[in-house]
């Protein structure tokens, strides 16, 4: 193959960018259409009582009398705004953030087709590897966070009172910035399998280290768990406990053990 020069590199990489730019206008575009119907039933799925972790809640909790209850009745939020065009533009930019994530996977194989004609075959199957992981894992931890941490999170503090002349006000800005921010978090948490196996892989982590540290991570994953979940039931704080420990179990499965790094 012919040797590309500095320039040709750039202008490769330009390319790469605008392609990258157009598929997330596209996906932009295509979701300010649909978001009214897709704010309707995904992204305020948590504020109505019946989003399927209330009606799985309603079940067990009903099941065990020692348990706090949960119901699916009672509990429909009403989210609103204080400012005129808050709404308008909240549709456009949760469009483009939701389009950005979207198109993540399509960005990646473009990235992807970028630097592999630069890489040996060996090279091409770990970072493979890596970048696929890394975008199913990222999935994985949003999916946690929209499916289980965000509802609640966001039920607790709607239903909490500091005192009966109180009321709690969700705005949507406050709510969007609380939803954004915590699957941010847990999709950035998922990645912790990754990270580990990159360690191991250049010898930097061992799998010694998590059997070593094993009980002082389940107490900072369970103290982390319960500021999460701050409702003081052991069944809600072990949903959201366990999913963060099995990516610590994972994670040292991915390592390898100190006999095998020689």
């Amino acid at each position: 193959m012919e040797e590309m020069s500095f320039w040709d590199h750039v202008e490769a990489l330009r390319g790469v960018l605008l392609r990258a730019v157009i598929v997330v206008v596209v996906f932009t575009v295509a979701l300010f259409v649909m978001m009214p119907r897709i704010f309707d039933t995904v992204i305020l799925g948590p504020t109505h009582g019946d989003f399927i972790l209330y009606r799985v809640f309603e079940r067990v909790t009903s099941a065990v009398e020692w348990l706090p209850e949960i119901t699916t009745t009672g509990f429909d939020y009403r989210l609103m705004t204080i400012e005129v065009p808050s709404q308008f533009f909240i549709h456009l930019s949760t469009s483009a953030y939701l389009a950005v994530a979207l198109a993540l996977p399509v960005v990646v194989w473009l990235a992807w087709n970028f630097v592999a004609p630069a890489l040996y075959p060996r090279e091409k199957r770990s970072v493979a590897t890596a970048m696929s992981m890394s975008t199913l894992m990222f999935y994985t931890g949003v999916a946690v966070g929209y499916l289980l941490v965000f509802p609640v999170t966001f039920r607790f503090l709607a239903e909490y009172r500091v005192s009966d002349l109180v009321e709690t006000h969700f705005t949507l800005d406050n709510y969007l910035d609380l939803m954004v921010s915590m699957l941010l978090i847990m999709g950035i948490v998922f990645e912790l399998p990754l990270l580990c196996w990159v360690l191991g892989r250049l010898g930097a982590l061992h799998r010694s280290f998590f059997g070593h540290y094993r009980r002082h991570a389940v107490v900072a994953l369970l103290t982390l768990a319960a500021l999460v979940t701050p409702t003081g039931d052991p069944f809600t704080l072990m949903i959201v406990f366990l999913p963060i420990y099995l990516l610590y179990e994972l994670s040292a499965l991915l390592v390898p053990r100190d006999n095998e790094c020689n």
